[in-house]
């Protein structure tokens, strides 16, 4: 699968854009704040519905408008795609694809896969439990349509149980419905637990030979998901908790509040390890995702990459160049001299300035 091109109207600082893309590395230059990111952004919110920022569509409306739109063409085994999504800053977003609306947004998740990597990503490792649980949904949703079916679900009864919880402190009386959900609870959480062991499982067979090479053959990563709650033991443990959360009026227990640690040999880097280590591992991370689309998905993913090169050495920077091989890429950078420095091949240059883009000949960029 490649992006063709992509579209835009009062998207961010966009008013209106046309790009092409090629299907090798396309490279977006300029200075900060130019509106490089704005594009990969566009391109993920068209592939999974969502910012990789986590903004509301409200945030990306471009100011002072009240509706946007982001049309993307892919293309794979000849045939085109087109998707179409309209944000509203007031109202949910629509979604067609091929001038077809479709009524869930899951409707277009897996029709597009894309691996975003940006320098937030290298806090991963140390950074809280939130992110990592971020990063294996956003995955797994692309990847699997019933994980995202039982996700969706389970936060919605998380929602409600917790609303539930809060109208009690005034209504004691509702306690005796609070179990309804709690069942409801266990079944969806359950199935998220099982999934997210699987993928675990995926990215360890994965993942030890690239943070060996990327180590230089002095480390061997393993990744270990810690579930909040054993699988046999949610229901009982919510029944435990249950005075604590009427008291706290949240929901204390479940795999929304799961956590993956990484281990290098014995030693959790997530608290332990230096800085370097933290970084190799997500970096390892990230490229281990890539190989797990392709596996899943029988398909390259798209790459995106916003302004990361900065942020790591050459070895870390060539062994990233070196894994890309046939895999679309869309890289943002302020200047065109890591790519060169590194005898890159480029096959379409643009420079982003003040939300202007200009297609730039590969011989005379910058």
């Amino acid at each position: 699968m490649i992006i063709k091109s992509i579209e835009l109207a009062d998207y961010r600082n966009y008013d209106s854009l046309v790009m092409e893309f090629d299907r090798g590395t396309n490279i977006l230059y300029g200075d900060n704040a130019q509106g490089k990111t704005n594009i990969l952004e566009a391109i993920f919110v068209s592939a999974t519905t969502k910012s990789h920022r986590g903004a509301k569509d409200r945030e990306i409306v471009r100011f002072e408008k009240e509706e946007g739109h982001i049309r993307t063409y892919l293309e794979k085994d000849g045939v085109e795609t087109r998707i179409d999504m309209h944000l509203r800053k007031s109202g949910s977003k629509g979604i067609a694809i091929d001038g077809q609306k479709i009524k869930k947004a899951a409707e277009l998740m897996g029709l597009c896969n894309v691996v975003f990597f940006s320098p937030e990503d290298l806090g991963i490792i140390k950074n809280g439990p939130a992110e990592r649980r971020r990063f294996v949904d956003m995955e797994l949703c692309q990847l699997d349509s019933f994980y995202l079916y039982n996700l969706n679900h389970y936060n919605k009864i998380i929602n409600q149980r917790n609303k539930l919880l809060k109208d009690m402190y005034m209504n004691p009386d509702l306690k005796d419905t609070l179990g309804i959900w709690d069942m409801q609870l266990v079944s969806f959480g359950s199935k998220i637990m099982e999934r997210r062991t699987l993928f675990v499982k995926q990215l360890n067979e994965i993942i030890y030979g690239i943070h060996r090479k990327l180590s230089g053959d002095r480390e061997e990563l393993y990744i270990r998901y810690e579930p909040d709650v054993e699988m046999g033991m949610f229901e009982e443990k919510l029944r435990f908790a249950q005075d604590r959360d009427i008291r706290s009026k949240m929901t204390s227990v479940g795999p929304h509040r799961d956590d993956f640690s990484f281990l290098v040999g014995d030693v959790d880097i997530r608290k332990f390890g230096s800085q370097g280590q933290q970084r190799t591992a997500a970096l390892s991370l990230k490229l281990a995702e890539i190989e797990l689309v392709k596996k899943i998905t029988g398909d390259n993913p798209i790459l995106l990459l916003d302004d990361v090169l900065s942020e790591l050495d050459s070895n870390r920077q060539n062994y990233l160049l070196n894994s890309i091989g046939d895999i679309q890429t869309i890289v943002t950078c302020t200047g065109l001299e890591e790519f060169v420095n590194h005898r890159f091949e480029i096959n379409r240059v643009y420079k982003v300035e003040e939300g202007n883009v200009t297609c730039m000949s590969t011989e005379n960029a910058g």
